[in-house]
């Protein structure tokens, strides 16, 4: 047998994979390359073994029945044994995976990741460590679950120039924003739920503020654009300011609203944000609903393709891993490179791409006030938001309380630049007849 899991030499008729995590993924690849043994032969040509499972408890009760010895919790069983092929990582995080990586590349094992933290903090360096060392990393379940978006923005979109990426990438927000859409419940339930049904971890502050959906537009934006960025690029706001109302009057203005990360490339510059938004009703993003995630693609040559599905899960993510699994089986051996082998390109014109500042985007506003019920207070509203060159497009005044004598309305902007936008909204609170700027959320039309 071959002690070098590497693309060149002699490839062994039986490949061994190393798989670290036994979760609710690592639970249902084990199941599959177990139990699907003839299917992986007859779609990669040879035998494929799952030799050894890195977990952090040997004793615990599990889902899965697997074959003595198979278990460990000594990272180097799997990582120093030549007989190995193969790494599957499903473990996340970065600390101590991003090294386990680093040394299975070194030995020239091949990886396939679901991990979108470390390849969107350490991509770069660990495919320019797999290319060095003729081997893989490939990370297709790292974004969108079983939604092929990488594969397709490394081999099938890569003819183009890709104009924006508009995505919801988060399904644990998904749910959340569609529970409180459709039942108006508080934030604070429907996050209860979701933790109650397992889409959202007991700390749920990744998926809530943002960051998860960052670390994948992070990614996305890597591979579309040909430069590694990284996930500080990204402006990132969070869901937990939305209230029941906020659903209310988004709907009688004929949008929802969405937790939606955005790339866009405009005049050299490229800008990343994650923030929730009102979308037009009509939109295909707005009829993503619970758990599903969409990215929908704007190139040159393809114009707008939506990719949707099932962007978490065991059985979603599974087939995003086994598919990589299967490619690179495919691949060992082949002077051809797998998508997951290249190293993230500069931009097609050699120059390099800026990060454009959110307070440089041009966008519209939703703006719901608590404000005195006196006369008077939406012309010195107005009078700030024209100070500051911003238009309003609409007013909505629905609930007062006539005892405490307030009243809440709504303002839709025309566009406005960023920056302008936080100099009214912090003049605005300091009116004396306005009691709170309960939320300001951007427009996407």
């Amino acid at each position: 047998m071959a002690s070098s899991s590497g693309m060149s030499g002699e490839v062994p008729d039986e490949i061994n994979v190393g798989l670290m995590g036994l979760g609710v993924v690592g639970t249902g690849v084990a199941a599959y390359i177990l139990g699907k043994a003839s299917s992986l032969a007859a779609a990669t040509g040879r035998n494929v073994n799952l030799k050894k499972v890195l977990v952090r408890d040997i004793t615990r009760a599990r889902d899965i029945d697997l074959p003595s010895g198979l278990l460990t919790t000594n990272a180097e069983d799997i990582l120093a044994d030549a007989e190995i092929h193969i790494v599957v990582e499903v473990i996340g995080g970065t600390d101590p995976v991003e090294n386990h990586l680093k040394q299975a590349l070194a030995a020239g094992k091949h990886i396939v990741t679901a991990n979108k933290e470390v390849m969107a903090k350490s991509g770069p360096e660990l495919l320019a460590l797999a290319r060095k060392n003729g081997a893989n990393i490939l990370f297709e379940a790292s974004v969108g679950g079983g939604i092929p978006i990488v594969g397709c923005l490394m081999n099938e979109l890569a003819a183009n120039d890709i104009r924006s990426i508009r995505s919801i990438i988060n399904g644990t927000t998904n749910y959340i924003l569609t529970r409180m859409a459709n039942e108006r419940t508080s934030f604070d339930q429907a996050l209860s739920e979701a933790q109650g049904l397992g889409y959202a971890e007991a700390d749920p502050i990744n998926d809530i503020e943002g960051i998860d959906a960052a670390y994948k537009l992070t990614i996305l934006a890597s591979l579309a654009y040909r430069q590694p960025f990284q996930s500080a690029d990204v402006y990132c706001e969070g869901i937990s300011r939305l209230e029941p109302q906020d659903f209310r009057y988004a709907q009688e203005l004929g949008y929802a609203i969405k937790s939606l990360a955005i790339a866009n490339l405009d005049d050299g510059a490229v800008q990343l944000r994650v923030y929730p938004a009102l979308v037009p009703s009509e939109h295909m993003l707005a009829k993503v609903d619970g758990v599903y995630n969409a990215v929908e693609v704007d190139g040159s040559l393809c114009g707008q393709v939506l990719f949707h599905g099932m962007g978490a899960g065991s059985e979603p993510t599974t087939s995003a891993v086994v598919g990589d699994l299967i490619e690179v089986v495919r691949k060992m051996g082949s002077q051809s490179r797998s998508s997951g082998s290249q190293e993230w390109a500069g931009p097609g014109n050699g120059a390099a791409l800026t990060v454009r500042p959110i307070g440089d985007l041009q966008a519209r506003y939703y703006i719901r006030l608590d404000v005195a019920d006196n006369p008077g207070v939406l012309a010195q509203i107005a009078q700030v938001l024209g100070d500051g060159e911003i238009s309003i497009a609409a007013v909505l005044q629905r609930d007062t309380d006539a005892e405490a004598g307030s009243a809440e309305i709504v303002i839709t902007t025309h566009p406005a630049k960023g920056a302008s936008m936080q100099d009214a909204l912090q003049i605005m609170a300091g009116l004396s007849q306005v009691r709170r700027v309960s939320n300001v959320i951007r427009i996407e039309e």
